[in-house]
């Protein structure tokens, strides 16, 4: 019979699984809840926004390109077929703050790396939902 070929799972291993895809959502909520801050902050321009800017030295006017541009990777992110691709662009993102934060001297471990904690994050959080994408990186086979 053909249903003798197809594994079962048993209901501890899909609670397991539940519980990780669980986890990996509530991560993604957290990360994405951070990121909308960021753009309502880069939207709405208040004088920390303004002077936060400057102090890394991009011109005030960007803060609204910076804004778009971060909101387009999150709602990317935000829809499951598209969220790697989200990913990505918000890596990318995040990687400029990193660099941005370099070049002005920012205390490393509290400043210029949080970027680095928060897309470690992300990523945790979308491996937990998508457990496959450790096959594809080749870290599990």
């Amino acid at each position: 019979m053909v249903t003798d070929f197809i594994p079962t799972v048993d209901d501890d291993t899909r609670t397991t699984r539940s519980r990780w895809h669980i986890a990996g959502v509530v991560i993604s909520v957290l990360v994405a809840a951070f990121l909308a801050v960021d753009i309502v902050g880069k939207l709405t321009r208040p004088e920390a926004v303004i002077e936060g800017t400057a102090k890394l030295g991009f011109p005030t006017e960007q803060t609204y390109i910076m804004g778009i541009v971060l909101l387009v990777c999150l709602v990317v992110y935000a829809i499951p077929r598209t969220a790697v691709l989200g990913a990505v662009g918000i890596t990318a993102y995040l990687g400029g703050a990193v660099t941005a934060n370099l070049r002005i001297e920012s205390p490393l471990i509290s400043t210029t790396l949080f970027a680095v904690y928060l897309g470690v994050l992300m990523w945790i959080g979308l491996v937990l939902r998508r457990p496959e994408l450790l096959k594809i990186a080749g870290i599990r086979r």
